[in-house]
């Protein structure tokens, strides 16, 4: 690999970290304010990737525009921050993959839609913060994903062109936003992928379903 023409760039939520428990928690507190059963993770784990909108549209049914929505929002993203690490881990095999690429000379990042109120000290709990190359939140710049901005931000603070980048994420926004920023796209397959299209349809120049399945495309990439 080349360390100093080369970087990686990583979703969040459903790519690095499995953060689904700690954000189905609060969802689901919200469901016990209003003596409702809790919902099961499973249900709740397919809209982790879209925050509070996929999670308060799940457990509730309220959506963005309806008149409970924002006071909701602001008590879900409350209850979140007072634990977001709780239940939260890396995915299988996420460690060794970083730790893989360091050894190889390759940099990587984090670029989420997670504000940086949350996506810091998330990064900083999972002892990944000091590391990262970029981190770019969804607050960071005036855009978030699919917008290509946040990736291009990301490419900038690690000194890489764009084209020298690789953006993975579970969701169809991250191939969208790998791609108009000039980035190639990964999909993991592994992760979240919301409720559109199966990610095989995203058109991402490669699909992984684990994240070992990433470095022996990233070897001939860098090739």
């Amino acid at each position: 690999m080349q360390p100093d023409s080369q970087l990686i760039l990583f979703d969040l939520d459903g790519t690095l970290a499995d953060t689904a428990p700690d954000l189905a928690a609060a969802a689901n507190s919200l469901r016990v304010d209003r003596s409702l059963e809790p919902l099961p993770l499973e249900v709740l784990r397919p809209v982790a990737s879209a925050g509070a909108r996929g999670l308060i549209g799940a457990a509730l049914g309220i959506k963005p525009g309806d008149d409970e929505f924002e006071t909701l929002k602001h008590t879900f993203l409350d209850r979140y921050e007072q634990d977001l690490c709780a239940r939260t881990t890396l995915f299988a095999e996420v460690p060794e993959l970083l730790d893989q690429l360091e050894v190889g000379g390759c940099s990587w990042g984090v670029v989420t839609n997670k504000a940086e109120r949350f996506a810091l000290p998330l990064l900083r709990e999972l002892g990944l913060a000091a590391r990262a190359a970029a981190i770019v939140g969804g607050d960071t710049t005036a855009h978030t994903k699919p917008h290509p901005l946040p990736l291009l931000h990301a490419a900038e603070l690690a000194s890489v062109a764009a084209q020298r980048c690789v953006y993975v994420g579970d969701d169809l926004r991250d191939i969208q936003a790998g791609k108009a920023a000039s980035m190639p796209t990964v999909a993991a397959a592994y992760g979240y992928c919301g409720d559109a299209d199966p990610p095989e349809q995203w058109g991402a120049d490669l699909l992984i379903r684990s994240p070992a399945e990433l470095l022996p495309w990233l070897g001939t990439f860098a090739a």
